[in-house]
């Protein structure tokens, strides 16, 4: 097992939120996350796969919600709450523990994300339990069905859910994930658009061959080489694509930028107008938390399940949504899906189609 060090989290953290195309909660807000639990003397410990016992009990920690902002309206309905201070996706493990009658052993990041990828180091560190390198999304991902685990027919439940307010829950059965979606996303609406859960508690066993491996490590390394990258001046994306197999599709200036919260989601479009080489060009990127759908001149270019991914050239960051902003100088690069989410079941569950979109998918790398 390793020892992380502060250096080491924030590439971790700078690497899942590019790889989080858009979605996977706030980099500003993991960073100051893991950076208090970090000075506060807590250990972050990363698991290799192999160092785990068969019979540890791992569970799933993340935040659930819209990544939007309440209205001030919005946000006068939970003045008279109390607050609570623990995080809540330790709460969260902590009334599954209390149900269960059994401690976690470690911990999975549901996703890679700044926001969520933080949660999960979070929560390891302050209940002193590793986390894996592993996760079942390889990216950020809008839905709770999008994950390896639902293609593997690993159960979502039971799932502890918390919130800032000190509520908390366990919900021991669901139809299926898409009711488990549903749940968690209505519980969040009446939590200030945020809860805190765990899910998918298995023994290792049975989830290890379920999972796509080392991306942890996957996210510190790509964090490594855009951290590089802006120290000697150059743009990430470019560096990113060449050393990940990845693609730069376009450059150019965001003209528009619309979106709404609506159901537990932000939903939205970038619309970009070329620049350099890609001048009077356009393409416009449609969002649900997360980047999904392209289309460059008018026809549809890249989609999920590859990763949508947008670099801001003046604050040499990634665009986390809803922030994308008129005037805003960006490239815009992809990296292919994972080859679980190339499967036929894959991209059945996290094509175009499921968005509601009668595309067939094409790999990225068939279009450029």
């Amino acid at each position: 097992m390793k020892k992380l060090s502060k250096q080491e989290l924030h590439d971790i953290l700078l690497g899942a939120a590019i790889v989080g195309t858009g979605g996977g909660g706030s980099l500003k807000e993991g960073l100051e996350l893991v950076d208090k639990t970090y000075d506060e003397g807590f250990e972050f410990v990363l698991a290799g796969i192999d160092e785990i016992p068969d019979d540890a009990l791992i569970g799933s920690p993340y935040t659930c919600g819209s990544i939007g902002e309440l209205t001030e309206e919005q946000k006068k309905a939970y003045d008279a709450l109390p607050k609570i201070e623990e995080a809540k996706e330790v709460r969260a493990i902590r009334v599954l523990e209390e149900y269960l009658g059994k401690e976690f052993y470690g911990v999975i990041a549901t996703e890679l994300g700044g926001g969520n990828t933080a949660a999960a180091l979070n929560v390891a560190a302050r209940l002193g339990k590793p986390i894996i390198d592993a996760d079942p999304a390889g990216r950020s991902v809008p839905c709770l069905q999008h994950t390896t685990l639902y293609l593997n027919d690993v159960s979502i439940t039971p799932m502890g859910l918390a919130n800032i307010f000190g509520d908390s829950m366990v919900i021991t059965n669901t139809a299926n994930h898409d009711r488990a979606e549903a749940l968690a996303r209505q519980i969040a609406v009446a939590s200030f658009n945020s809860v805190g859960v765990v899910d998918h508690p298995g023994y290792w066993k049975d989830l290890k061959n379920a999972l796509i491996k080392n991306t942890i490590t996957y996210c510190l390394e790509i964090g490594k080489t855009a951290r590089l990258a802006n120290m000697e001046g150059r743009n990430f994306a470019y560096d990113i694509a060449e050393k990940f197999n990845g693609f730069v599709i376009f450059e150019g200036e965001i003209t528009e930028a619309d979106w709404e919260d609506r159901d537990g989601f932000t939903f939205g479009n970038l619309y970009i107008k070329g620049e350099d080489e890609y001048a009077g060009q356009n393409i416009r990127i449609w969002y649900q938390n997360e980047y999904i759908m392209s289309w460059k001149n008018g026809q549809v270019f890249a989609t999920v399940p590859d990763s949508i991914n947008i670099y801001i050239k003046d604050e040499k960051m990634p665009l986390i949504n809803p922030n994308g902003k008129r005037g805003m100088k960006v490239t815009v690069f992809v990296l292919k899906a994972f080859d679980e989410w190339r499967t036929k079941k894959g991209i059945e569950l996290f094509g175009p189609k499921f968005f509601g979109y009668d595309i067939e998918y094409r790999p990225i790398e068939d279009i450029v």
